[in-house]
């Protein structure tokens, strides 16, 4: 069981981490005496701090643990975490000056030593930096900073608020989304992809994780982590001596990209977007038995079960579309996302 941090504690805490000034917190520990609180309490100090909108609880947290740095990075006061993975963790940011709100993609620091992992997260900057769509996260600046000896690298991004489609089809009583919902993510993916396309981009991972859906309904690809450039140059070398063969989330894989990750084109995007397609309409990908390496091995060679089996309501016209973008061969899906649109 942790000790509770004293008040004292707590409010050097608070000045050293830069959050609030110490005028500032001398002014409120008397309003709180004289409005009968308890201003001798770390927690309900922290309370007062939320409620008055100086720090958020995530912020309280680790002031409360003790923990006073960390909060910003560069111009940007971190508000809370938004999610991690693998390579990286997301906050909430805020920019000190301009006050608008943004998402801050952080190396973690025991990868910084790793060209991999560190070419890998200066290409996403590239490769976003590239791109300005309405249908594609946008980034506004890449940036380093370093903190006694460590080098903190992270990505500043535009913040939309929302929730990956496998969290709308998760949320859903049946487990699918309606139709006009499925059709009309897919075709706004399928018109940010032709626009990253026109620049020689291959998302190269393409899942119903990476498209973030907002509450109007408008869709934002995420996560060009993966992303490579079609055009040889110096700089794919990186792609090719640090990325593994195979590249992308496997139920979600083109068959020619698990073969070779860094010879495909377009074309496996629109793969992957019909697999995410058929995950909006039934919950699941189109292959879910077996291995890894036997569900890798039925996009190579089994047929799609047709998505009828699960969802009668889904028209001919609509299940033509869904095949031709799950061809086994490339030459026989839609050429382009433009025309997929």
């Amino acid at each position: 069981m942790s000790l509770k941090l004293t008040a004292a504690s707590f409010l050097n805490g608070v000045k050293s981490s830069g959050l609030v000034d110490g005028e500032t917190l001398e002014a409120i520990t008397r309003e709180m005496r004289a409005a009968g609180s308890d201003a001798s309490d770390s927690q309900a100090i922290a309370s007062e701090l939320i409620r008055r909108e100086l720090i958020t609880s995530w912020q309280a947290d680790k002031l409360l643990q003790g923990r006073h740095k960390g909060f910003f990075l560069g111009r940007y006061r971190l508000m809370r975490l938004l999610g991690t993975g693998q390579m990286s963790a997301v906050y909430l940011g805020r920019h000190i000056l301009m006050d608008h709100l943004c998402a801050i993609k952080v190396l973690p620091a025991d990868k910084v030593g790793d060209t991999s992992y560190l070419g890998r997260f200066y290409r996403e900057a590239k490769a976003v930096a590239a791109l300005n769509h309405p249908n594609v996260l946008r980034a506004f600046d890449v940036d380093k900073q370093v903190e006694a000896g460590t080098e903190i690298h992270f990505l500043v991004m535009e913040y939309v608020e929302g929730k990956p489609l496998t969290k709308l089809v998760e949320e859903k009583e049946n487990h699918h989304v309606d139709l006009i919902l499925a059709v009309d993510t897919v075709r706004q993916a399928a018109e940010g992809l032709a626009h990253a396309h026109a620049v020689n981009m291959v998302h190269r991972d393409i899942k119903p994780d990476n498209l973030l859906v907002n509450d109007r309904g408008e869709v934002k690809i995420l996560d060009l982590g993966l992303a490579r450039f079609c055009k040889t140059t110096d700089e794919e070398s990186l792609t090719l001596k640090h990325d593994e063969r195979v590249i992308g989330t496997a139920d979600y894989l083109a068959p020619e990209q698990a073969i070779d990750s860094h010879s495909v084109d377009s074309r496996a995007d629109i793969y992957g977007l019909g697999c995410t397609f058929y995950y909006a309409l039934t919950g699941h990908p189109p292959f879910t038995e077996g291995t890894l390496v036997q569900r890798l091995m039925a996009h190579q060679s089994q047929p799609v079960p047709p998505v009828t089996n699960e969802r009668p309501d889904v028209p001919e016209s609509l299940t033509k579309i869904l095949e031709r973008m799950l061809a086994k061969k490339a030459a026989d899906r839609y050429q382009t996302a433009r025309e997929l649109a």
